[in-house]
């Protein structure tokens, strides 16, 4: 599952973005989230029962998982989806969150090498490459590049708790914690500010389909399985393959151009991605605490 992992979860991320594109215009931001997150709440409240797994034995767990969710389902999530609904361009968007490993190193630079800061440096220039040939930036009001920091900060807020106090959860229990304060934390401005407006078409069908099964349930696991089992700069890494990957994907799927740039930007992300992840680091993470497991 480890090995997998990160491959797995690069492709389920990247194609995200695209079925947020899909299922956004037939509903408002905070009311598309609290209706994703209520159905992942449904189906994990089916599925307890059966599988019955395990719960957090401190309470110290439960305010940590309940603090990643607010982080990073509530927060990063809700700033994204805003950010989007404010017209800014996705690749604007994409350009500042991917500057998220820049800002994890930079949290955690006594535990980054110099070989994973040329690794990090080299995939943050590639990230830009694809996404500036793609001519998908564009410009910015206040508000959305405000929303898109907040974004931003709010991703490498939660690398950085889960990776210092996250513990060994059941995925189901760990990710119906999170989803439930997200959705208590959604579902009041979608009510008493948006209204609750949707337009069900199958394109929000399919958006929400997506969305809840493979993001909500298998990338976002994938993502904090990663954290949990390694260092917060190797794991955020990998972001700055999601704009290469998400253009791909795009291309591949959807006919869109991809200018030779593109491809060269490809490269060195990857390049990059592969010396950051691969570089050693003079501190390791943090050792297990509080009943983690730590296998090997």
């Amino acid at each position: 599952m480890q090995r997998f992992a990160p491959a797995a979860f690069l492709l389920l991320w990247s194609a995200g973005f695209s079925f947020v594109a899909l299922g956004l215009p037939d509903s408002e931001p905070f009311t598309f989230l609290a209706l994703r997150y209520a159905i992942v709440v449904a189906l994990l409240a089916l599925a307890i029962p059966v599988i019955r797994p395990p719960l957090p034995a401190r309470r110290r767990d439960w305010v940590d998982l309940a603090i990643v969710g607010v982080l990073l389902q509530a927060g990063y999530f809700s700033l994204l989806y805003v950010a989007l609904d404010l017209e800014a361009s996705t690749g604007t968007i994409a350009l500042v969150v991917s500057l998220q490993p820049i800002l994890v190193a930079l949290a955690t630079s006594g535990q980054v090498s110099a070989q994973r800061w040329l690794g990090l440096g080299i995939g943050l220039a590639g990230a830009a490459i694809v996404i500036a040939s793609r001519s998908s930036v564009g410009s910015l009001s206040a508000a959305g590049l405000l929303c898109a920091v907040g974004a931003l900060l709010a991703l490498s807020a939660s690398t950085l708790y889960e990776n210092q106090f996250g513990s060994e959860h059941h995925p189901v229990t760990a990710n119906a914690v999170q989803c439930g304060v997200a959705l208590a934390l959604t579902l009041p401005p979608a009510l008493l500010v948006e209204g609750f407006p949707v337009e069900w078409t199958s394109d929000l069908a399919i958006s929400l389909s997506y969305l809840v099964l493979a993001n909500s349930l298998v990338s976002l696991t994938l993502l904090l399985m990663m954290m949990r089992r390694g260092e917060a700069s190797r794991a955020s890494a990998l972001f700055f393959l999601v704009p290469p990957m998400a253009a791909a994907i795009a291309w591949a799927v959807l006919g869109e151009s991809l200018p030779a740039a593109a491809w060269i930007g490809m490269v060195l992300a990857a390049v990059g991605v592969w010396i950051a992840t691969s570089a050693s680091s003079p501190i390791s993470r943090r050792p297990a605490a509080r009943g983690t497991r730590v296998r090997r």
